[in-house]
């Protein structure tokens, strides 16, 4: 039948043109039925996206050789960057996380080579000013509708449907770029300007997401931008102009950042983004912590690093404590947040070297392509100005689904336009029709061959490693809702179900019923038979996730937290209890062993060595964690705890205890203890800690009028009125029936 009627190549085209503009909505998909929807919903529909429109790219290129892409040092740096990827995660320390990634990041090597036949397919289709412009005004449609979700949003961090502020931002910055590139192509000057009007949805969308590395990303490409446009215009009244404005942004950039927190910066709507420009700021912090951690493991895998995607081994190894003095939450980075230091991180100076190469192409090109006149003037610029803001802005984040589907329109844009001006490429075609392997004959009834051999090993592909992963993700979530809905052991039953299907990105699910399990007190009321059953199944798959890499840090402390529920609930069968308490305390030194900075990892093991008996290892593991960091509240509230708990030293006690109140961790403790905290101090006179003890309580129980009544007290006693006023107003937004009460207070207080 295919001989009979075989695909025509405009029909092919056609399917592959249509394939291309399809994955430009997929940006939009979040199904909240699977796992890490976010991310989920867009990776899995563009792999089979790819994978279906790379056997059609195949017949193409086969039964017309003309349509060959042509070597480039663009395509050449993207090969060499994905040949060093995969020889680091061959050679890495955790195989599976590095070629298949996991569900809440799918960026494994696997899911990466999607976006080079993604790149494949645009330098072979797109043969037409005419084919770039309906595919860039397409991404600006679905770039408003992204915008117009997001602005609709009543939230601090209007992420459409896209999951991450820092990912929408860099969404939003290429899809400015391209409307800039269609506004100057544009011959009919009277539709030039209906390309900028998604700028009034864009600008404010970006302005609401905050993103400081993408403002600095993008402020810093339109300086560059300025700056080139001055550089290679024509001389004249323009040139002059737009050399003013360049050096007046300058100027005026570097002044707003010196002045960021001065009051006419702040107090300016417009302005006030300056601000958070902040090197001091706890978010970057922790990145400069993320990136020590780096430098200091380089030497020890130069060549290909710890496996792509492998950062977590790093970044633990080289946990420092002082990270909680900027965050309690996120302690956890499996990306380097930078991603030349991720790169360079995890494939050694190979992968960075193949990485850079990419960049280095495109700037070869784009400089050789505007002299010979290939790039007109604001192709260059624009084009320049994008790769700039892509790349400063990666400087404080990693690439994500969008990223790498804008990089990689950028990267064809550059190939087709030098391929244009390129007077050699279509005698280089020719000869590719000339030195084809194959015979017309064979040539005209090739499809067969290729949809045959290539669709069964695509089709094999898809299954596997998509669509069994997509039951998977929907499984577990599946799992999840039967468990919140107090149904374990059902919830137990559609785990085993579901991970029974083996799939490459079982790691997450795992990880999941571990923490659901892990947590204890739901399997109460289960049978004990049935109940060990589950608390067996819990361990295997803790185990199978340390298998990955016995040097995860985190996988060990799920293994050790499994076999600690287990021995919590073996506790009157000696043989069995110390068992699990062995292998519970082996678990947890090898994840100590693997990050040994972590503090919250000793709480673990004082805990298990609480539910062996051992009161004084519980507490010398205690007191080691609070050396670690004093300032981390946590410590010194648990030892305190334990403290009393055994009659220990009462000085000891009073001592911890104040140390806790002191660093705000009165909600560590408990309501009942945090009032008996405060008798004991008002009669010691220790008014600043009854104030610390108040200020936990009411943050925590803003709904609870007594706290803010007594922190209005407590800090009219200390002598701070003003707070004592704002204390006592929000007691009357917490309970408006102690209104009249409330407002005699502060008009006492400002008399």
């Amino acid at each position: 039948m295919l001989r009979d009627n075989p695909m025509s190549e405009k029909s092919l085209l056609f399917i592959l043109k249509a394939g291309l503009s399809l994955s430009l909505f997929i940006v939009l998909f979040v199904f909240k039925n699977l796992l890490f929807p976010y991310i989920t919903s867009k990776q899995i529909p563009f792999n089979i996206l790819m994978e279906v429109l790379f056997v059609f790219w195949l017949v193409l290129i086969v039964k017309y050789p003309r349509f060959q892409p042509s070597f480039s040092y663009i395509t050449g740096g993207l090969i060499a960057f994905f040949t060093a990827i995969t020889v680091s995660a061959i050679a890495g320390v955790d195989f599976n996380l590095s070629f298949w990634g996991d569900v809440e990041r799918m960026l494994g090597v696997f899911h990466l080579l999607h976006f080079f036949v993604f790149y494949l397919i645009l330098i072979t289709v797109m043969r037409s000013w005419t084919d770039w412009k309906v595919f860039f005004i397409i991404s600006l449609g679905v770039g408003v509708i992204i915008s117009m979700i997001g602005l609709s949003q009543n939230t601090p961090a209007p992420y459409s449907q896209i999951g991450n502020t820092a990912y929408v931002s860099a969404y939003i910055i290429f899809n400015l770029y391209f409307s800039l590139i269609l506004f100057f192509k544009e011959n009919v000057k009277s539709l030039r300007w209906l390309y900028l009007l998604p700028w009034l949805l864009f600008i404010p969308h970006f302005y609401r997401l905050n993103t400081s590395g993408a403002i600095v990303g993008l402020g810093f490409s339109v300086l560059v931008v300025f700056f080139l446009y001055s550089l290679l215009m024509s001389r004249g009244r323009m040139k002059t102009i737009i050399l003013s404005l360049t050096a007046v942004l300058t100027v005026a950039s570097i002044l707003l950042l010196i002045n960021k927190d001065s009051q006419f910066v702040r107090g300016n709507q417009v302005l006030r983004i300056v601000g958070e420009i902040n090197l001091k700021k706890p978010t970057f912090m922790t990145r400069v912590l993320s990136w020590k951690a780096a430098f200091q493991d380089f030497h020890n895998h130069p060549f290909l690093g710890t496996g792509f995607g492998n950062y977590a081994i790093t970044f633990d190894k080289y946990f420092d404590p002082t990270f909680y003095n900027y965050t309690r939450a996120e302690t956890y980075f499996d990306r380097a947040h930078n991603n030349v230091v991720d790169i360079a991180s995890t494939n050694g100076a190979i992968g960075i070297t193949a990485y850079l190469s990419i960049f280095g192409a495109l700037g070869y090109y784009l400089i050789r392509g505007y002299r010979k006149r290939y790039f007109d003037l604001h192709q260059f610029v624009l084009i320049s100005g994008l790769s700039t803001a892509y790349f400063v802005q990666n400087l404080a984040v990693f690439d994500s689904f969008v990223t790498y589907v804008g990089l990689m329109m950028m990267l064809a844009l550059v190939y087709w336009i030098y391929r244009q001006g390129d007077d050699g490429a279509a005698d280089r075609a020719t000869a590719r029709v000339k030195d084809s392997f194959l015979s017309a004959e064979a040539q005209k009834n090739s499809e067969i061959y290729v949809f045959v051999i290539a669709g069964f090993i695509v089709l094999t592909i898809m299954y596997q490693f998509n669509i069994k992963p997509w039951k998977m993700l929907i499984g577990t979530i599946d799992g999840q809702i039967a468990w919140s809905a107090g149904k374990p052991v059902e919830a137990y039953e559609i785990y085993r179900k579901t991970l029974n299907a083996d799939t490459v990105l079982d790691r997450d699910s795992r990880s999941s019923f571990n923490r659901l399990i892990n947590a204890g007190a739901a399997m109460n009321g289960i049978e004990a038979g049935k109940r060990q059953e589950i608390i067996d199944y819990n361990i295997e798959l803790a185990e199978k996730n340390v298998a990955y890499n016995r040097e995860d840090s985190l996988s060990q402390m799920a293994l050790s937290e499994a076999y600690a529920v287990a021995a919590s609930y073996n506790a009157g069968n000696s043989v069995k209890f110390d068992y699990y308490i062995k292998s519970a305390l082996a678990a947890i030194d090898k994840s100590i062993a693997a990050s040994p900075g972590r503090v919250p990892t000793y709480y673990s093991k004082a805990q298990i060595y609480l539910t062996a008996g051992d009161k004084d290892k519980a507490l010398e593991t205690l007191k080691y964690a609070y050396g670690l960091n004093p300032v981390y509240y946590d410590s010194a509230c648990y030892i305190a705890k334990t403290l009393e708990m055994f009659g220990r030293d009462p000085k000891d006690q009073d001592r911890y205890y104040g140390e806790c109140v002191k660093l705000h961790g009165t909600n560590l403790l408990g309501a009942a203890k945090a009032e008996a905290l405060v008798e004991k101090y008002r009669k010691e006179k220790r008014d600043d800690l009854v104030l610390n003890i108040y200020v936990d309580l009411a943050n925590a129980n803003p709904k609870v009028v007594k706290y803010w009544i007594e922190l209005a007290k407590a800090y009219e006693k200390m002598g701070d009125n003003d707070k004592a006023v704002t204390a006592a107003k929000k007691a009357i937004t917490a309970d408006p029936t102690v209104k009249d009460y409330a407002e005699k207070y502060i008009l006492q207080l400002e008399k």
